[in-house]
C-alpha cells in the first residue's frame, strides 16, 4: 500500500512541477550541483568556465562566470555548510576554490594529475580530488596544501565521506565499494555491489542511506550502518551516472544516457516520477521545479 507521503508527492509532480532549459556555456556541461542553502546552482563545463546561477521564484538568473582553469571543469561542489564557496576540479591538474561574494579564486592548489572527480567532507576542513591515475588527494581547505595522497590499484570512479565524516567512501571499475577509516585511510571492507562498473555514489541528508548508480542500469541503495543493500531501482536501461536525494532524503533521482530522470520513494522504491530531460548531450541547464505544499 502506497503510503500517504508517496500520495501527496504524486499529486504534487501532477499539478506542480515543470521543467525549463537555461544557457548555460558554450560547450558541454559536465557537472551541476545545489549550494547548502538551495539558493544557488553552480555548473562546470568542457569550455574551462563555471558559472553560477541564482534561484528567483521559478527561474534560474546566472549571477556569475568564473575563469581561470586551463582545461574542462569536469566537477565541482559546495561547501557544506558556507553557501558562498565552491571548488572546481579541472583537467589542467589543479582545484580552484570560488567566493560568490567577491567573484574571484581564493585559492588555487596544484595537483599531479588530471582532475576529474571532487568532494568536500562534512566538517568542511578537507577537500578530497581524485585524478585519471585513480590517485585521491587530500587538501586542508584553510591552509591549501596536501595533508595525504593515496594511490590506488583499481579505476577510482566516484568518492565520498559518510556524513558522519569518519569513513570515505570510493566507488570502482569492478563493481565495488571500497571503504576507508577517515583520517587513517586505512581499508575498512569492500564491497561487491554490481556486476559492472560502479559510477557513482551519494548519501542522504539524513545519514541513513547511501545509493550507488552502475553501469548495469541499477541504483543500489544501503544502510549506511549495516551496510547492506535494501533495494534496487531499475528502471533505467543505460549506465547510472548521477544521483540525487532530495533534502529530506525522502525521493532519490536517478540519471543515465536514457532521456528521462527517475524520481523515486526511498522506502518503497514506487515512481514518484519520470520526467523527461534533454534528447542531446547540452549546454544548457535542465532544471526541474516542484512546488511543494506538504
Amino acid at each position: 500500500m502506497a503510503s500517504q507521503y508517496y500520495q501527496e508527492m504524486q499529486e504534487n509532480f501532477k499539478s506542480n512541477n515543470k521543467s525549463r532549459e537555461f544557457p548555460a556555456h558554450s560547450a558541454k556541461v559536465h557537472s551541476v550541483a545545489w549550494s547548502c542553502d538551495g539558493r544557488r546552482l553552480a555548473s562546470g563545463s568542457f569550455d574551462k568556465t563555471a558559472s553560477v546561477f541564482v534561484l528567483e521564484k521559478d527561474r534560474l538568473v546566472k549571477e556569475n562566470n568564473y575563469r581561470g582553469h586551463g582545461d574542462s571543469v569536469d566537477q565541482l561542489c559546495w561547501h557544506p555548510t558556507n553557501p558562498d564557496l565552491f571548488v572546481t576540479a579541472s583537467g589542467d591538474k589543479t582545484i580552484r576554490i570560488w567566493d560568490v561574494r567577491t567573484t574571484k579564486c581564493i585559492a588555487t592548489v596544484s595537483t599531479k594529475g588530471e582532475n576529474i572527480n571532487i568532494c568536500w567532507s562534512p566538517d568542511g576542513q578537507t577537500i578530497a580530488v581524485g585524478n585519471k591515475d585513480d590517485v585521491v588527494t587530500f587538501i586542508d581547505a584553510k591552509t591549501h596544501r596536501s595533508r595525504a595522497e593515496e594511490q590506488f590499484k583499481f579505476e577510482v570512479n566516484e568518492i565520498s565521506w559518510n556524513n558522519d565524516n569518519d569513513m570515505f567512501f570510493l566507488t570502482n571499475g569492478s563493481g565495488c565499494i571500497n571503504i576507508l577509516s577517515y583520517p587513517e585511510l586505512k581499508p575498512i571492507q569492500s564491497i561487491n555491489a554490481h556486476p559492472s562498473n560502479c559510477i557513482c555514489i551519494k548519501f542522504d541528508p539524513t545519514g541513513k542511506y547511501f545509493a550507488t548508480g552502475s553501469a548495469d542500469a541499477l541504483v543500489s541503495l544501503w544502510d549506511v550502518e549495516e551496510l547492506v543493500c535494501v533495494r534496487c531501482f531499475s528502471r533505467l536501461d543505460w549506465p547510472v551516472r548521477t544521483l540525487s536525494f532530495s533534502h529530506d532524503g525522502k525521493m532519490l533521482a536517478s540519471a543515465s544516457e536514457d532521456h528521462f530522470i527517475d524520481i523515486a520513494e526511498v522506502e518503497t522504491g514506487e515512481r514518484g516520477q519520470t520526467n523527461q530531460g534533454g534528447q542531446t548531450e547540452t549546454n544548457n541547464i535542465f532544471t526541474y521545479f516542484l512546488h511543494l505544499n506538504v
